[in-house]
């Protein structure tokens, strides 16, 4: 079992979730987050998406969050992280900060 992942995500949050300043209600962020991953399903550039829509930090080098261990993220996001392939692209996933799409790169 790998003892750490390299992976980038999107996030989208939403008024009431953890560490939000995002002004858009939760079903903004749901029907956003669904049109993401329809966009990367259909061959969008995850980066680039990461750097228009994220609300992460890390948006602004692709959604890069660079490796982790187990126990450094909130359990959903490591729990899709951890059990995809590189290259993989996870569904949505739903944490206390919003929506997440993830993609494992190493």
């Amino acid at each position: 079992m790998s003892e750490q992942v390299r992976a980038s995500h999107i996030l989208l949050m939403y008024s009431g979730s953890s560490r939000s300043s995002a002004a858009r209600s939760k079903a903004e962020a749901e029907t956003q987050i669904a049109e993401l991953k329809a966009s990367i399903d259909a061959g969008g550039d995850f980066a680039a998406l990461a750097q228009e829509h994220s609300d992460c930090p890390s948006g602004k080098s692709g959604g890069d969050l660079g490796s982790f261990g187990r126990g450094q993220m909130v359990k959903a996001f490591e729990d899709s992280a951890f059990g995809m392939n590189v290259g993989d692209v996870s569904g949505v996933i739903e944490t206390d900060f919003g929506y997440h799409i993830i993609t494992r790169t190493g």
